[in-house]
């Protein structure tokens, strides 16, 4: 096993080299050290992380659509994904029985192994080391389900615009209401990171929420040469 070559694919060097070789040893290996208990832990971790990232980036989203997303960017197409992106199959470790019925391009052992290797990472790394190396790793997986959402949903599509850039806090303020209430007019104000961005209108607040965020999309560039 080419150690540092898979090391330097997620981007994080480990200090106990027993750990990534449990991490990518498949239980068909005998009596030895395997990775169905880091397995366990590490899709608890990538769980936590993609739960950290969607709860706070996307403070508009209902505890539905987080857990719809969340679905779509920790799921076997995309852990598998991930796998093949960096080559993953051809360090794994395997019993001669595994080995000869092809499991190096099992889906299945493809997901395991990433979930085993992202909890090696937590456990020798720590918190913060694991979040930098599943951003890194899930980032079109990330990208890709982010960008399903409707193109009528300007909020959340500037949201990613700024979680992908500047990173601030998005609020919407209602500065002013005009008209009686059967057929009122609202002024909203949006701002990221504290500082007034662009105002938007409409007959009720999540319409003039939608149409500041548009706003918002459609000037990012002008608005962060400020």
């Amino acid at each position: 096993m080419n150690r540092e070559t898979l090391e330097e694919k997620i981007g994080y060097r480990f200090k106990d080299e027993q750990l990534l070789k449990r991490a990518l040893t498949h239980p068909s290996c005998g009596n030895v050290p395997h990775y169905e208990r880091l397995e366990f832990l590490g899709d608890a971790v990538i769980e936590l992380i993609i739960s950290d990232y969607l709860f706070t980036g996307y403070r508009d989203f209902s505890e539905g659509a987080l857990t719809q997303k969340r679905a779509d960017i920790v799921c076997s197409r995309s852990l598998a994904g991930i796998a093949r992106g960096i080559g993953l199959g051809e360090y794994i470790l395997l019993g001669k029985g595994e080995e000869q019925s092809g499991g190096r391009k099992k889906t299945s052992i493809l997901e395991n192994v990433v979930e085993a290797l992202m909890g090696a990472v937590y456990l020798d790394g720590g918190f913060e080391t694991a979040k930098t190396v599943i951003y890194d790793l899930f980032a079109d997986a990330i990208s890709s389900a982010m960008s399903r959402m409707s193109d009528h949903d300007y909020k959340s599509q500037f949201q990613e615009l700024v979680q992908r850039s500047v990173k601030q806090e998005i609020s919407y303020e209602v500065k002013s209401q005009e008209g009686p209430p059967h057929n009122a007019t609202f002024h909203v104000q949006l701002f990221v990171g504290g500082k007034p961005i662009c105002e938007g209108s409409g007959s009720s607040k999540k319409e003039a929420e939608q149409n500041a965020a548009k706003s918002a999309i459609a000037d990012f560039e002008k608005i962060y040469e400020r």
